[in-house]
């Protein structure tokens, strides 16, 4: 496990371990693999409600429980397979979520025979580039926007669940379609390096 360093970071994730870790390592990194972007969708629809921390500190068992993310396996679990998912502690056991995952990975099976991959599909909307703001203070950082808006209707129109703006938004910070780190913030000029 990496050593947390000290620094200046958002203030979301100061408090604990996990949160430091994720915003280090990955929150804000340019996701190009369909695996990731799955991955990413699947723990923000569960967020919805529900502490990222939580979601973190489950990650590795929703990891397991769902294949490596794979939306290929996933796309064929049968009512056996939901009815012990339902039963499996290591995940948040909501029966909505579980059966949106599901469908959502038909839906993305979809999306990657219609554009080649969905990382050629979600990229479209902010041309291959991420989207670097300045914010200053936390209160700068918006819940959603009309870009989220969009992609959101765009995955419902596609037979997508649990995407709506505001998990979006959530999931475009993830996999850094746009860089929402503080510009205070050491992670923020990186990221800007990484992802011109």
């Amino acid at each position: 496990m990496a050593e947390i360093v000290q620094a200046n970071r958002c203030p979301w994730c100061a408090q604990y371990g996990e949160h430091i870790r994720y915003h280090d390592e990955e929150w804000g990194v340019k996701v190009e693999d369909d695996l990731k972007w799955f991955e990413f969708l699947t723990l923000d629809a569960f967020q919805a409600g529900i502490s990222w921390l939580t979601i973190l500190r489950k990650r590795e068992g929703f990891k397991r429980a769902f294949s490596g993310f794979d939306p290929e396996l996933i796309a064929k679990y049968d009512e056996k397979k939901i009815q012990s998912l339902l039963a499996d502690e290591k995940i948040i056991r909501n029966q909505l979520k579980i059966r949106a995952t599901v469908s959502n990975a038909a839906a993305f099976l979809n999306l990657q025979e219609q554009h080649g991959s969905f990382n050629n599909y979600i990229w479209r909307f902010t041309e291959g580039s991420t989207l670097h703001h300045s914010f200053t203070h936390p209160g700068e950082v918006p819940v959603s926007t009309p870009l989220s808006d969009a992609i959101s209707k765009d995955l419902k129109n596609n037979r997508f669940k649990f995407v709506g703006t505001t998990i979006i938004y959530a999931f475009m910070q993830a996999a850094g379609m746009v860089n929402d780190h503080l510009v205070s913030c050491y992670r923020y000029e990186q990221i800007c390096q990484q992802c011109p």
